[in-house]
């Protein structure tokens, strides 16, 4: 007999790891998504691409805008159409919040990560700002300074 938590335990679809490289993150929020049946069958095979998409609010809705979800592969006629804009499904209340934090700071929202949580799809939607190129170059230097040090302190534990 499963557990109570099997449910509550994130399945991981996808993550946007080139919005962590492209943007500074500021805040995260979940979000549900409304999907076809199709799409979800797609999504369980992993059939998903974040590449160049963001999240926008249009008439007090939040959407995802330009995730590449490729049809299902035993779809009839009926599939659906993979570069569709999909509603993002939060309270009103969090879509003013980030309306208001968008217009005053000049952020964007870009999806972080796609994951089953409890039987349904979640997006992980970021409120980011944009990393000039000195900002990206200077996260590579400290990521490889923090990876030498590493390897030097292995190496000396090794000799011990």
């Amino acid at each position: 007999m499963p557990s109570q938590d099997d449910g509550a335990r994130d399945r991981p679809i996808a993550t946007n790891r080139r919005a962590r490289h492209e943007y500074e993150i500021l805040e995260t929020v979940e979000a549900g998504v409304a999907l076809r049946g199709t799409e979800v069958k797609s999504l369980r095979d992993g059939q998903v691409t974040f590449k160049d998409s963001y999240a926008t609010v249009r008439n007090s809705e939040a959407w995802l805008v330009a995730c590449h979800i490729s049809p299902y592969s035993h779809g009839t006629d009926a599939n659906h159409d993979p570069e569709r804009d999909r509603k993002l499904l939060l309270h009103r209340r969090e879509i003013s919040r980030l309306t208001g934090k968008i217009a005053e700071r000049g952020l964007t929202m870009v999806p972080l990560r796609l994951y089953f949580k409890g039987g349904r799809v979640k997006v992980e939607i970021g409120l980011a700002r944009g990393k000039k190129l000195h900002d990206k170059r200077s996260a590579i230097r400290e990521r490889e300074v923090r990876r030498e040090m590493d390897k030097v302190g292995r190496a000396a534990l090794k000799r011990w």
